[in-house]
């Protein structure tokens, strides 16, 4: 998906998450460090309040950090549904989630960084990982 952001302008990342204390906690953080950040909520998404694809066309973020919460196998499978959307194809994935070990133990092993209370050392790889889509996108 290519960028058509005007020059000079900050890269965009998308947060969607089940809490809103932890969309608080990464726009703060990732605002911090230059980017310009758009949240929403799984839930938006799942209900149907918010369409996925509208969402990335109209954001056009250059990663989106998403959080798979309890129940793991249904959400992680409504993750791989919106993964596939025509709009989705090609965009880089962030995935969060509260219990590694618990959550791969349900779904299998996967690229997912474990966020447990908000705090800074919970958040640094996070952004380790954003700031690494972000580049190889540019």
């Amino acid at each position: 998906m290519p960028d058509s952001r005007p020059a000079g302008t900050l890269p965009v990342v998308a947060v969607i998450n089940t809490s809103d204390d932890l969309v608080q906690v990464l726009r703060e953080a990732l605002i911090r460090e230059g980017f310009d950040v758009v949240t929403s909520h799984v839930q938006d998404f799942k209900t149907g309040r918010q369409n996925f694809g509208s969402f990335l066309r109209s954001h056009k973020p250059a990663v989106v950090v998403y959080d798979i919460s309890v129940p793991y196998e249904d959400n992680w499978t409504f993750l791989q549904m919106l993964r596939e959307l025509p709009d989705a194809r090609g965009q880089s994935f962030v995935i969060t989630t509260v219990n590694k070990r618990i959550f791969e133990r349900r779904v299998g092993p996967a690229d997912v960084i474990e966020i447990e209370g908000g705090r800074a050392d919970d958040i640094d790889p996070v952004i380790d990982a954003v700031r690494r889509h972000v580049s190889t996108r540019q």
